[in-house]
């Protein structure tokens, strides 16, 4: 989860926050390695395919873990603010890239994905100088549907319960396609308003 909140002045980025995004960012090879070794639906080896899921969700609970920790005790810091949203884009590219390489999820699904959450976040960067985009409902509705959607297609569940689990995979992996295409266009609109707003009032701000 993007943390946006003001940074205070003595936070170090030697805290528990910043360790579990670092955390997260160690697992990504982990993950690609197992999910890998599963094989499409977790036909080579079930067991790897669950230690995939297993490390997938782990990541992502330090996702919501480091967020929350760094906002309730004061620690954002510069360095969350950038190695954050990299490590979620790292864990859920991979993500995509290794389901579709697998023939589990087509590619040009997983291609405006990627180019959706890496352009957005190389605009925030862009735009930052005008102002901080906070994350808004879309992207966190976006975000839990993203991860839904992979943990269902990530688990090897299609051997044993048939073709229905596949086609619930895909069902909310439609409903986090259009959600990341939607709230991507939504935050386009919000940079440039962002940035005339900030040119009208006689800035950019300086926000480093």
């Amino acid at each position: 989860m993007t943390r946006t909140d003001a940074q205070p002045p003595n936070a170090s980025n030697w805290n528990l926050p910043n360790a579990l995004t670092t955390l997260r960012i160690l697992l990504v090879p982990f993950f690609v390695w197992f999910l890998v070794a599963g094989g499409p639906f977790g036909h080579d080896s079930q067991a790897m395919r669950w230690a995939a899921f297993g490390v997938f969700a782990v990541a992502m609970l330090t996702d919501k873990l480091d967020g929350d920790i760094a906002r309730a005790r004061g620690l954002i810091t510069s360095f969350g603010k950038i190695a954050d949203p990299i490590a979620d884009k790292l864990l859920t590219g991979a993500a995509f890239v290794v389901l579709s390489m697998l023939g589990e999820l087509w590619w040009w699904v997983t291609i405006m994905i990627l180019v959706r959450e890496w352009g957005i976040t190389l605009m925030r960067f862009v735009v930052i100088r005008y102002g901080v985009m906070a994350a808004g409902k879309g992207g966190k509705l976006k975000t839990v549907l993203q991860t839904i959607a992979l943990l269902v297609m990530i688990l090897p569940l299609v051997p044993v319960v048939g073709a229905w689990w596949a086609w619930l995979g895909w069902f909310f992996m439609a409903l986090a396609l259009i959600s990341t295409v939607v709230t991507g266009i939504d935050y386009v609109i919000k940079a440039w308003q962002l940035r005339r707003d900030a040119l009208a009032a006689g800035r950019p701000v300086d926000n480093s």
